[in-house]
């Protein structure tokens, strides 16, 4: 069976072909995603992604017949739909500042992180406060809403045209669903969005067949089903709660790196440092924390070269380059520090190169380590093909890491929600924490300073 991923991550989208037999890719289309910065706000090209996903359908059947279609995408966003499902406003950037414009009215009605496992953040980064701020500045386009919608569910409903709502992109910091009852948060009966909201349905459901135009559009065949969908970081989550067994640890790489721990050690989580409380694709609590790590690691590396060697490695290690958090400030576990270089003179590119893997590295750490993360711990994304961060981890975490061989573990989950019960091991290297007393030295080092 092949089934096509839709994949909107906040930095690219793509379109992943996934062979449930192999549970591999077998094809990917991708495009940059970059927000509208035009009014009413920063929003989210929809159109442009539309074009981009249509023409992707088309293309890959014409290699591989499709059988089915799943969707994924990145959390924070949701839609606004009327009663024929146009948009009765632009699909809002997380990244804009306006929410916070009405953050103490907002901060009076949101309810406490004891309910619903999220964190207050900046910008637009509960969902909940975009839709407070989109009813408050824009209340005749919003009384036209007939449903609000998850973004995994907005583009599901443009292909089936069957609205709907699912707990992982509902559970995902949005102040809007509460992970000990299965329910809405006290926040969407308190604005009387309830009746707004579209009915839950789990991430496996079929919603429907593509619509007529669109089989004609892309060829695919006119019953070819498209499930619910979920967010992206319980994507790559998934493969692993359907084999592997508990203590493990999953760290989700792109825009931001997303850890979570499944069957770990009991703490506090700590609202104050961006650990919160995600709903998996089985509808459980998952403790979480996050940092916008790709981002950082994009902006550190602009221009820069990746090349690096042993040499550098040795180097910045013996000399104890550190980079200390945070680049990428109000959100991670270090949200109000700014970023530090410390004996970092005279670095050459590979040097710089192994100090920014391994500050992403610790980064990653001291969020496993906010959340309880326990046993192995397997890295899905980009990160995973970066070698020093794979070692760096394990020397501090003490225990083995795992580096996904798939190129985005976010595919490989989604389709899975096509299959009938396949299930996959983790595959790649298995790293084990360095023999080698500098790199645990380099770790004791960062934590310290």
């Amino acid at each position: 069976m092949i089934v096509a991923v839709i994949d909107i991550g906040k930095t690219n989208a793509k379109v992943a072909l996934v062979d449930l037999a192999t549970l591999s890719e077998v094809a990917l289309r991708r495009i940059a995603n970059a927000p509208v910065r035009q009014a009413p706000y920063p929003h989210h090209d929809v159109e442009a992604l539309w074009t981009f996903i249509l023409n992707s359908l088309a293309d890959l059947n014409r290699e591989r017949r499709i059988d089915a279609i799943s969707i994924t995408t990145h959390g924070a966003t949701g839609a606004l739909v009327d009663r024929s499902g146009e948009l009765v406003l632009p699909v809002l950037d997380y990244e804009f500042d306006g929410p916070d414009q009405l953050a103490a009215d907002y901060d009076a009605v949101r309810p406490p992180f004891a309910e619903t496992g999220t964190p207050r953040l900046p910008i637009g980064l509960n969902l909940g406060a975009q839709f407070f701020w989109q009813q408050k500045r824009f209340p005749a386009d919003f009384a036209k809403t007939a449903a609000m919608l998850m973004y995994p569910q907005y583009w599901a409903l443009r292909l089936t045209g069957v609205a709907a709502n699912e707990v992982t992109s509902l559970g995902c910091h949005t102040d809007l669903w509460n992970p000990s009852t299965s329910d809405y948060s006290s926040l969407v009966d308190q604005m009387g969005w309830r009746r707004l909201m579209a009915s839950v349905r789990p991430a496996k459901d079929r919603l429907g067949p593509i619509l007529p135009e669109l089989a004609r559009h892309t060829g695919l065949d006119p019953h070819t089903p498209v499930f619910c969908g979920l967010h992206d970081s319980n994507a790559s989550l998934l493969p692993h709660l359907l084999s592997d067994a508990p203590p493990f640890s999953v760290v989700s790489t792109g825009t931001w790196v997303v850890s979570m721990a499944v069957g770990g050690g009991k703490v506090e989580l700590d609202p104050a440092r961006d650990t919160l409380v995600n709903v998996n694709a089985l509808g459980d609590p998952v403790p979480s924390a996050r940092f916008m790590g790709g981002r950082e690691f994009s902006l550190l590396t602009e221009g820069q070269s990746q090349e690096w060697s042993e040499d550098d490695v040795t180097a910045v290690l013996a000399r104890q380059v550190l980079l200390l958090p945070s680049t990428q400030q109000g959100s991670g576990p270090f949200p109000h520090r700014g970023a530090q270089w410390v004996n970092a003179e005279d670095l050459s590119a590979g040097q710089r190169f192994a100090a920014i893997s391994f500050y992403l590295a610790l980064m990653t750490v001291t969020c496993l380590e906010l959340i309880g993360g326990d046993g192995p711990t397997t890295v899905e994304g980009p990160f995973a093909q970066n070698p020093l961060f794979i070692r760096m981890l394990a020397a501090a975490t003490r225990r083995p890491v795992i580096a996904s061989e798939t190129s985005t573990g976010t595919s490989i989950g989604a389709a899975l929600l096509a299959s009938d019960g396949a299930t996959v091991t983790s595959k790649g290297e298995r790293t084990a924490p360095p023999i080698e007393r500098a790199w645990g030295e380099y770790a004791l080092a960062w934590q310290q300073a």
